[in-house]
């Protein structure tokens, strides 16, 4: 009976030392952290439903957003803003961190069409502005600051070749972003405002678009373009990640939100 019970002990030991030197569990994937700097008039797409798919898809991938006017962002990169992509509001900050050295030349691609409008408040408009040569009626007009606001910059652009600038900037207020512009617009404060079609799509309920620019007041479209930062910290992922928003199902979701794809 001994014999049996150590027998039996000696196999569940046997049994037990394997199970321990078996295969160890695989060690959980690391994730990568991506570091996307983008236009501001782009945060709600981003935050509401593309990163959210994206990562839902890359569960080894997080996605930090940083959304402000594209010449500001451009100077927190070349100041050493550790970005992965970047995504302009304008070509003019993509074509001057390109020809300086930041972006990976063969990853810029335009990726976006958007529209310059003039927004009134849904609330107590001011009926004499019908359009942007009535801007002028404007008492308290916004802007984007053309300094450093992709939007500001196609604004002054607009109003210049109508000549109205002067006029316009002399009373205006200049916001840090275009987003800024828009929440003016919308709580008051400002009763005209010059903004993308996709911020005016935001506030629907709080303002309302009057006219889109003159036919040949800008010079060119309104193109966002995108790219893959040369010094890129995870630039496999960073090129994947621009892929997926070139993509049908990403230019679908954009639509959504009023953009278009770039020609």
């Amino acid at each position: 009976m001994k014999k049996v019970f150590c027998s039996v002990w000696s196999l569940m030991l046997v049994l037990l030392l394997a199970g321990c030197g078996g295969e160890k569990a695989a060690a959980p994937q690391q994730t990568k952290t991506l570091r996307l700097a983008a236009a501001a008039s782009m945060e709600k797409v981003f935050t509401q439903k593309l990163l959210p798919l994206y990562q839902q898809k890359h569960p080894d991938v997080k996605i930090e957003g940083v959304y402000d006017a594209s010449g500001k962002l451009q100077a927190q990169i070349e100041s050493g803003l550790a970005a992965d992509v970047f995504i302009s509001a304008a070509n003019k900050q993509m074509k001057a961190l390109s020809d300086k050295g930041y972006m990976d030349k063969e990853t810029v691609k335009p990726l976006l069409e958007n529209k310059l409008v003039l927004i009134v408040p849904k609330q107590g408009a001011n009926a004499e502005i019908k359009g942007f040569e009535n801007l002028t009626a404007a008492k308290h007009p916004a802007i984007g600051d053309p300094a450093s606001v992709p939007a500001g910059q196609y604004s002054k652009e607009a109003l210049t070749k109508l000549g109205i600038w002067k006029q316009v900037s002399g009373k205006a207020s200049l916001g840090t972003n275009v987003t800024q512009v828009l929440n003016w617009v919308a709580e008051g404060s400002a009763d005209a405002g010059l903004v993308y079609a996709t911020d005016a799509a935001l506030l629907k309920d709080k303002v309302q678009v009057v006219a889109e620019a003159p036919q040949g007041a800008l010079q060119k479209p309104v193109i966002y373009p995108i790219g893959v930062l040369q010094k890129a910290p995870q630039a496999a992922a960073a090129k994947e990640f621009a892929a997926f928003l070139q993509s049908d199902e990403a230019m679908k979701i954009f639509e959504e939100y009023g953009f278009a794809r770039a020609k």
